[in-house]
Parts: C-alpha cells; structure tokens; sequence
C-alpha cells in the first residue's frame, strides 16, 4: 500500500509542465455531482482558456440514449487538493451541442441575474452555511450512533468534544484544510445539534462565486467521506423525531445595506422576501417541509416572519445589525440539499430587481 500511496502523491511538476484538470458537473438529479479528468499541456488560470469538453448525458439523467451528447462550458477553477501541484478542479455547466443549456444547468440562469447592471451595482455578499449529516456507509445511519439505536438527547453535541460527543471531526478538518487548499473561502466549521451532523461556512462572496464554491465545497466533502468510507447527506430531516434538520441558511448584503441607513433597506426587502414566500419556499429544497415545522430552530414551512436575534424566524436580523442601522440578514428557510445557483440569485432577483 506504501508504493500505491508514493503513486498517488507523485509530484509531477519534477518531470512534465503535463497538468491534470478534473471536471466537475452537477447531474440528472441536481444534487449528484459528477466528474472526469483530462490532461492539459500546461498551466491554466482562467475559465475562457480551457476547452469544453463532452460526456454522456443518458448516464446521467440528462440526455437521451439517441442524442446523449452534452457539452461542459468551464466557469470556475481551483486548485485541486487531492492531486496538488498545478492540478486543478474545474466547476463546469452543460449545454447541448447546440449552445442552450439543458434544464438540470442551473447556473445559466443565475448568471443572467448577477450579470443585470442593477445586481452588480448592489454588489451582493453572500455567506452559506451548509449543514450536513455524516452516515455509516453500510447502515446509512449516522456515525457515532448505535446501530438501529440512538445516543443521548441533543444539548452536548453542538460545538461539542469528546469521543461520546463528537463524531467525524477528521472528516471536517481534512475538508475545512482542503478547502482552504483549493481557494474556496470557506469561513469556518463547527459541529451541529444533531450528533454526526455539521456545518462549513462559505463567504463572504460576491455573487454567482458563492455558488460555485458551495458546489466545489460539497465536491470536495463527498471526495474525502469516498477516502474515509462514510457518507456525506444534504437531506434536510435524515433522522425524524426530535433531532434537528440540515439546513443551508444564506446570509446576504448589498452594498446599500452596508452603508448608513442600510436597515431601511434590508426591511423594504424582507418585505419583498415574504412577498413572495410561497415561490421562495418552492425554490429552497426537495424535502424542506420535513425540517420547516416550527420547531427545531425553524418557522413553519407555511408562515414568514422575521425578528432581531430571532432563531425560529424565516429572517433573522442580527443584533449588530440593528445596533449599526446597516449590515446584512440571514435567510433561514434553505434547505441543506438546495441549489445555490437557485437560491442566491433568486435572493438577488427580488430584493434587488423585482418590483411588487
């Protein structure tokens, strides 16, 4: 195994300018992520100096059999963790052959909002908190829980230490350093209120770069739970009963919001926020309903309330915020298995461009 080990980590910088770059796609069922490597002459630094690639779309649940040809467009590098060196992770999105993007690329979408002149005036910061719940790989059942049982109460774990009270922490410091490696700013990590559940932090990152270093971000975790034999899940209640849910909560600024006077216009767009709840909540993740019940830190999946410090609200305004009179509010109501692509330009579109 020694020798296999001396192989992966071979530098290959010493004996060829040859790099590897692997792409990264999101699949059929937009959150299975998907990727393949090539190899390029040299050194690349930007996304428009790469070449589009192509991969079989009827293996993915994005194509038909007949016509399974889709076209991966580069938007984003980073530095790869795994292989080092000059080797790089490439964050891509499809289209067909004929240059339209097929409906599981969110991203496409996403980009039109963040490239509207009146969203890049607002400059808009995004920071995500990812929650997600590590699993034992052949009984799908969290880490550090008895098999077909279940450990305390929840109140120890959260931020917690200790054998019986922190489980996977060599998972999320090997992912909170790879991260860190690849370029993604990622802001920070601590264990969650369920016991085997965590969260990673992306941001502040302006615009349609905090989707897709979420996106990279969970690559990366699902690459190293695939090393360490456990399995990374986004769903937003995977354990039901009295254990809270995964969420993916977004807080958000806009360059207005950040000057003096700025709360006024993070209440005018709350306002707008719950506007249009219904199409919000339709938009934040398959499943949200089993964690948005009122309880477990959550507002009601069908009620919008916001409030200063506020947990269990569908926005909550910090207490600096208030105190400063400008700043930014978290959205609360993502779900851990959302696209960001979806939600941060849908944040954008109406607070920014959507007029009641």
């Amino acid at each position: 195994m020694s020798n296999l080990s001396d192989l992966v980590n071979l530098n290959l910088s010493d004996t060829t300018d040859k790099i590897i770059a692997e792409y990264i796609w999101v699949g059929g069922s937009g959150m299975d992520m998907r990727s393949k490597a090539r190899t390029l002459s040299g050194s690349v630094k930007d996304p428009s100096d790469l070449p589009k690639w192509n991969y079989d779309g009827s293996s993915t649940g994005q194509a038909p059999g007949e016509d399974s040809e889709v076209i991966l467009y580069p938007q984003a590098i980073f530095k790869d963790p795994f292989r080092r060196g000059n080797n790089i992770l490439v964050m891509c999105d499809a289209y067909t052959p004929a240059g339209e993007p097929i409906p599981t690329n969110k991203r496409h979408a996403a980009a039109k909002v963040f490239s509207h002149p009146d969203v890049v005036a607002e400059v808009p910061w995004y920071g995500i908190e990812q929650e997600y719940t590590l699993l034992q790989k052949d009984v799908k059942w969290p880490v550090g829980w008895p098999i077909g049982g279940f450990p305390g109460p929840q109140g120890p774990y959260y931020c917690g230490i200790g054998a019986d009270k922190s489980f996977g922490r060599d998972v999320v410091d090997s992912h909170y350093k790879a991260c860190l490696y690849a370029g993604i700013n990622i802001s920070g990590i601590n264990g969650e209120v369920m016991p085997g559940q965590w969260e990673f932090q992306v941001g502040p990152a302006v615009g349609i770069s905090a989707a897709d270093e979420i996106w990279v971000a969970r690559y990366i975790l699902e690459r190293i739970t695939e090393i360490a034999g456990v399995v990374v899940s986004f769903d937003p209640k995977p354990i039901p009963g009295d254990w809270n849910g995964a969420g993916a909560h977004c807080n958000y600024s806009t360059k207005t919001m950040r000057e003096e006077g700025g709360y006024e216009i993070i209440k005018k767009a709350i306002d707008k926020l719950g506007l249009r709840h219904k199409e919000h909540i339709a938009a934040y993740g398959e499943g949200n309903e089993r964690r948005l019940t009122g309880h477990h830190e959550t507002a009601d999946i069908n009620t919008f309330l916001w409030g200063v410090a506020n947990r269990g609200a569908s926005i909550r305004v910090g207490r600096d915020t208030e105190k400063e009179g400008k700043g930014y509010f978290e959205d609360r109501r993502p779900a851990s298995n959302m696209d960001p692509y979806i939600v941060t330009s849908m944040i954008a579109e109406t607070t920014i461009l959507w007029n009641p």
